[in-house]
């Protein structure tokens, strides 16, 4: 941050790095599991935590979380980040832990993106995990079940964080100016309005709110030591994400939820309509391109396959030949999403099955179902009685099962009558009819 005339020498450090929260009553978001009845708000308060990893995009909280771990449990913070360290800086930072812990002293040991480091310097943490040398807190941006080892996570409770609300982004904000010393010096004008205009335009990221509060107050205009904020101040801070401010306010985030309901109202016109009004006050082309993936899978599925590979055209000819032609490439898009049959069985069908996989026990993979490489494998009966469905009539096993036999009647696609959907539904009642009929049936 610029110095803006104190009489002081400022806290050179970004704001967004003097406002990180050090304890629980300062931290913003994250409810479902820091919310005062939730355990791990308890074991934090408490001074009692286990090792855990969480996973989340940035701005979110990750690296505040370990440091509001360490104030509450009194233990020294040491920080690694994958990116920059290897199995040298891992032994040093375990030698210092162990050096504290023989004088009586906790440390926490945070790893910052830790999906980046291999198989063997995750493994070089576990032995210390184990043994109480540190508390292990990894942060990542991607899915731990594929970026970190088995190992790692039987030893470390994962933690999903959510992208901040607006409403929360707000409260952050607020938080600034009211108890940052160096913004505490200025007397800053600022509108709600303005306020959730920082909100919207920093997509769940903390961090890009207090830099882009940042940014306005060093643009801002001073009138008697007074600060203003104001639609110009925002237009210059937010170029890319604000709209043009029209008689009713309207932002870029209503604007796009406004184009998004009407794809999935399937109205083209309209869809058309808030589209160019997204690109009239700047909005960026790609950001609607990347929306209309997300409506390809959520409401069209396979009513219409063709609607996600129409939308990756889309955006893959804006990128080849520029603005001009690009944007209306997105406009085509735009039209056949509208224009599509609409379905969210699947949306509805992977958020089911999602749930019930984290919520069901660990079911054994059934015996016929196994990979059966070796002869030891063969000799346990792994792959026994698989039918393979190329050998079946009609290439279908009619009356096997390939669920665990406690769920063995669970369904969780449900298709249409709309769209192609319709004719997948035929078959898959043909199919279930076949399976019924067999007397090979596997449970």
């Amino acid at each position: 941050m610029s110095t803006l005339g104190f009489d002081f020498a400022p806290d050179v450090r970004p704001l967004a790095a003097r406002m990180r929260p050090t304890c629980l009553s300062q931290y913003i978001g994250q409810s479902h599991i820091l919310s005062a009845d939730q355990p791990l708000y308890k074991a934090i308060e408490q001074g009692r935590c286990h090792s855990l990893i969480v996973w989340g995009p940035p701005g979110v909280g990750k690296t505040t979380i370990a440091q509001v771990i360490a104030h509450h449990a009194h233990a020294d913070l040491t920080k690694l980040s994958a990116v920059a360290s290897g199995v040298k800086e891992i032994r040093e930072a375990v030698l210092e832990a162990k050096n504290r812990l023989s004088q009586g002293r906790r440390t926490l040991l945070f790893v910052d993106e830790v999906h980046r480091f291999n198989k063997s310097q995750q493994d070089a943490f576990l032995p210390y995990i184990e043994d109480g040398t540190f508390i292990f807190i990894g942060a990542t941006t991607e899915n731990p079940s594929f970026a970190l080892n088995n190992a790692i996570l039987s030893r470390a409770r994962v933690y999903t964080l959510k992208p901040l609300t607006d409403d929360e982004l707000v409260k952050v904000l607020n938080r600034a100016l009211e108890h940052d010393e160096q913004l505490g010096q200025l007397d800053v004008s600022m509108s709600e309005q303005a306020l959730m205009a920082l909100a919207k335009a920093s997509s769940g990221d903390a961090r890009k709110a207090l830099n882009l509060l940042e940014q306005a107050i060093d643009l801002a205009q001073r009138v008697d030591n007074q600060v203003i904020i104001d639609e110009q101040v925002l237009l210059h801070v937010l170029p890319s994400h604000l709209a043009k401010y029209d008689k009713g306010g309207d932002l870029y985030y209503d604007l796009i939820s406004a184009f998004h309901k009407s794809v999935r109202g399937s109205s083209p016109d309209a869809a058309l309509y808030w589209y160019c009004r997204i690109l009239a006050g700047g909005g960026d082309p790609l950001y609607v391109a990347r929306r209309l993936l997300a409506i390809a899978t959520e409401d069209i599925g396979n009513a219409d396959p063709r609607a996600m590979q129409v939308a990756l055209n889309a955006w893959d000819i804006y990128q080849r030949v520029g603005p001009s032609e690009g944007e209306r490439a997105v406009a085509q898009a735009t039209i056949y999403l509208a224009s599509a049959p609409k379905s969210n069985a699947v949306y509805m069908a992977f958020n089911q099955a999602k749930q019930d996989a984290m919520s069901d026990p660990d079911y054994e993979v059934p015996a016929h179902l196994r990979n059966a490489p070796t002869k030891l494998m063969k000799e346990l009966g792994y792959g026994d009685e698989y039918r393979y469905a190329h050998n079946e009539s009609g290439a279908f096993a009619a009356g096997e099962n390939y669920f665990p036999e406690q769920i063995k009647d669970r369904q969780y696609y449900q298709p249409t009558d709309r769209g192609l959907e319709k004719q997948i539904k035929a078959k898959l009642e043909y199919l279930q009819q076949q399976n019924q009929q067999s007397e090979l049936k596997r449970y």
